[in-house]
């Protein structure tokens, strides 16, 4: 079987590049980007990371982040939530080194808190995991690409690359998949389209939609 290339947007310049590429094309989209705004009249710069976030277990999903380095785990966390994972409010951890840092830490398994910020825990070239939803679990994989100084205004997370909607085809017609059975997932037997998803056995309340992320198909998630 032919491997399929997954490709992604530079959200600087909006060029698509392959997975493989975005990394190297990022480092010299960022410095032209940054020479072109050079800060004026006061305007205050900041170090941060530029961290590589994808699917642990489904690497075709992924996103490259800029990430003030004084921004805490925890505004990482909730950016996480919100693009990628967040469906009923379940828990959530990253393990670092060793040391787990939870959204809600029990002293007990000798967790620690989220409220750290960032340049007290990484440095470039350091791999670390996140994981949302103890039960059904979705698993991200992250590493710090590198630090820099930038522009800022706020401690806000900024995308500077994504994945492009993988293709998954209906496993009926082969038509763009644009719902999941969360019945028959486990059985590879669950993408469908709208068509054939009206066809299928399984009641309608087992469907999710197909949405760009790697927790697609799992517990309540619609990427809403």
């Amino acid at each position: 079987m032919t491997k399929q290339i997954s490709n992604g947007q530079c959200n600087l310049c909006g060029a698509t590049f392959s997975k493989g590429a975005m990394n190297k094309h990022l480092k010299s989209c960022k410095q032209k980007e940054d020479a072109s705004k050079k800060p004026v009249g006061g305007a205050k710069t900041a170090k941060s990371f530029h961290l590589v976030v994808e699917g642990r277990y489904a690497p075709g999903y992924w996103m490259h982040l800029d990430v003030p380095a004084n921004a805490s785990l925890e505004v990482l966390d909730g950016f996480l939530r919100r693009t990628w994972l967040e469906c009923c409010g379940h828990m959530s951890a990253f393990e670092i080194e060793g040391k787990r840092y939870s959204v809600a830490p029990m002293a007990e398994f000798h967790e620690c808190s989220m409220n750290v910020n960032l340049n007290k825990v990484l440095q470039p070239g350091m791999k670390f995991n996140h994981e949302y939803d103890f039960g059904s679990t979705t698993h991200l994989a992250l590493k710090v690409v590198s630090e820099g100084e930038r522009e800022r205004k706020d401690k806000s997370v900024q995308v500077l690359a994504r994945n492009e909607p993988p293709p998954i085809s209906c496993v009926s017609c082969q038509n763009p998949a644009t719902q999941i059975c969360t019945e028959c997932a486990w059985s590879g037997e669950g993408w469908l389209c709208d068509k054939c998803a009206a066809e299928h056995e399984c009641d309608e309340d087992m469907f999710l939609p197909v949405v760009n992320s790697p927790r697609v198909g799992t517990c309540g998630y619609t990427g809403d």
